[in-house]
Formats: C-alpha cells, structure tokens, sequence
C-alpha cells in the first residue's frame, strides 16, 4: 500500500475528530503541521472546540492564563488595554495561529473574534506533557514563535520608518500572503478587519488609511468587493511600496 494510501486509512479509522483535525488551519500551518497521525490524535483528545461569534472574546486581558489556543477557524484581532482606559489594536490572527502562549500567569492581552470561527483550547499543563511526549510539537510552537517574532520586529520597523502609504501596503502583501500559507489562493480575499482596527494597528487614523486604499484602487493595485474583498491587482508594486524601495511614496 502507498505511505499516503495508508495515512488515509488511519484517518478513516479515527473517524469525525480526525477529519476536523485533518482538514482545519492548524494542521496546514499551525502547530499541528508537524504531528503524524498518532500524534495528532492524541492531541484531538486532550483538547476542547469553542465556537465563536463575531466579537465575541476568545480570552480577556488580565485572565489567567490557564490555557493555550489555536485558532482554527476565523480571523482574530488582538487588543491591549491602556492604562487610561483606550484601546489599541496590537495585532491580527489567523488560522493556525497561537493565542495565549505566553511565561506570565496572566494574559497580557485580549483576543477577539473579528468573523464567526473555531478554537482548539488545551490546558497549559497538559501541553506541557504533549511536549514531553512528542518533542517535534515543541519545536514547532519554538519556529512559530520566532516567526512570529520576527514579524514584530518587522512592524516595529515599519511604524519607525515607514510611510503611511508604505505601511498600508505593508499590511496587504503580509495579509496576503498569510492567506496564501494556508492555501487560499484568491484571488479575492476576506479582511473583516475595519480600517479603524488597521489603522490602529498601524499607527495611523481611519482617514489616513481610507486614503491610502483609495489611492491603491486609482492607480490600479487593488480592486475592493463589497464590504470586505479585496483583490491585489497588482502585487509587485505593492511589494515594492511596502520594502521601502519606491522613490515617491509618501
């Protein structure tokens, strides 16, 4: 029998949670891409499945953190409360991203579901046990935590030294090619994201990013569909813009 022909049988035998684990964000690019099918298994059973609605909070800042998610469904934003009581915007998250790993027994942070999804919600000492038993988990939560270092320390550089245009095209060719991770090929995409929570994020008013859209869609760039589509027309110049290398960017 072929290796794949003999995966499927395994999955066929383990039946509904198998099919759920095969087929949601986390195993195509979450922390579940590296188990193999036993592995993968036992993490379906030492985890729960919550449903969310929009705006519905997955976890609040300042809950304990007693649990690790990862978000399997939906599109996630993250919020920090300020000490005077505002708001920001600190990042989004997207299937097969982690919420809530962190050392503090508090979360630093909320998390709130921007579109209806599904999360995977697993005890902190059960996936301590997880990583004692299959290490190859371990290191995967280890690369994605450092991708996703990485990444903050390319959005602290682009709010230092960035325009806004730059930055604006920053956010759609990183938005884009997160969805392209995890095989949604376009070519319309999905932000659900509002232009406040962007601009939030990226240190810029709603005006200004309303602005810097409606500048991509003249000159060609990006075409908008309805509500929340948005399909990039043209993407080398939006890479070009969002690397700093365009002369006239403003």
């Amino acid at each position: 029998m072929h290796p794949l022909d003999s995966t499927r049988a395994l999955m066929d035998g383990l039946g509904l949670e198998a099919d759920i684990c095969a087929n949601c964000g986390s195993r195509t690019a979450g922390p579940c891409a590296s188990l193999d099918i036993a592995a993968l298994d036992d993490m379906s059973g030492e985890s729960e499945r919550q449903s969310l609605d929009p705006r519905e909070a997955v976890f609040h800042q300042g809950d304990p953190a007693r649990y690790v998610y990862t978000l399997t469904e939906g599109m996630a934003r993250l919020t920090r409360v300020m000490p005077d009581g505002r708001q920001s915007v600190i990042g989004f998250r997207f299937p097969g991203d982690i919420l809530g790993f962190a050392p503090s027994t508090e979360h630093a942070f909320g998390a709130e579901m921007l579109t209806r999804g599904m999360v995977c919600r697993l005890d902190r000492k059960r996936l301590e046990q997880m990583f004692r038993r299959y290490p190859v988990l371990e290191r995967r939560f280890l690369d994605l935590c450092i991708k996703e270092l990485a990444a903050s320390q390319d959005h602290i550089l682009a709010l230092g030294r960035f325009s806004a245009e730059e930055r604006v095209a920053a956010f759609l060719i990183s938005f884009t090619e997160a969805q392209h991770r995890r095989k949604h090929v376009g070519p319309i995409f999905e932000l659900p994201a509002t232009r406040a929570d962007i601009g939030d994020f990226l240190g810029l008013t709603l005006e200004t990013v309303s602005r810097a859209i409606s500048s991509f869609r003249k000159r060609g760039w990006i075409r908008l569909h309805g509500h929340s589509g948005i399909e990039l027309l043209d993407g080398a110049a939006l890479t070009t813009l969002a690397t700093g290398e365009s002369a006239d960017a403003s």
